[in-house]
């Protein structure tokens, strides 16, 4: 009876063995899956954000020269209307994030900076010059420049950038919901994302 009773003993713990081993391989294959699963979404959310404004300016542009002792002066002067679209992505392809599947976390190492682009079209009305003080090349990358300048110093005290970073967020947030919903945990550098609120925060 005792031989009996042992065999039926060695033989639970064999299957027992083959159990865990199968629920390890097993395991094993889930967090494979959810990591490869994490990765590509990574990839899909790493596109380019944009925001696009358009903005009008009036700007009026005058220079003077003096001649022959300050006796003569030539003056050249434009009105300049600036039609300009801004936009203002996050190049989210450019997002590192590392994965270790061994503790299930996925770490944002490093979001993008905001990248601001300003196309202006330049339209010319009243152009006056003078023969010694005619318009060239410089006066007009003179123009420019400033327009940018300004519309520039405009950009960044509107809506804009705001409503960037919001867009950034809304993606953000996909990352976290996709780890959350797999009992993954997702860190920006070394602090834990534990809740969507923790995401507005990354930003600041």
């Amino acid at each position: 009876m005792r031989k009996v009773l042992y065999g039926v003993g060695v033989l639970f713990l064999i299957l027992l063995s083959f159990r865990y081993c199968e629920f390890k391989d097993n395991e094993g294959k889930v967090i494979e899956e959810h990591s490869a699963l994490i990765e590509k979404t990574l990839k899909n959310v790493g596109k380019l954000i944009v925001t696009e404004g358009e903005y009008a300016e009036v700007f009026t542009y005058e220079d003077s020269k003096k001649f022959y002792v300050d006796i003569l002066t030539a003056t050249k002067k434009a009105l300049v209307v600036a039609n300009a679209k801004a936009t203002i992505s996050y190049d989210l392809s450019k997002i590192e994030t590392r994965i270790d599947s061994g503790i299930k976390t996925v770490y944002i190492v490093n979001i993008p900076e905001p990248e601001l682009t300003i196309n202006p079209n330049l339209e010319y009305y009243d152009i006056q010059q003078d023969l010694l003080n005619p318009f060239g090349a410089e006066d007009y990358n003179i123009i420019k420049s400033r327009v940018m300048k300004t519309l520039k110093e405009k950009i960044e005290v509107s809506s804009l950038y705001t409503n960037a970073e919001n867009r950034l967020i809304s993606e953000l947030q996909k990352i976290y919901i996709l780890t959350n919903s797999l009992g993954w945990t997702l860190r920006y550098e070394k602090k834990p994302i534990t809740s969507i609120t923790d995401i507005e925060t990354l930003l600041d």
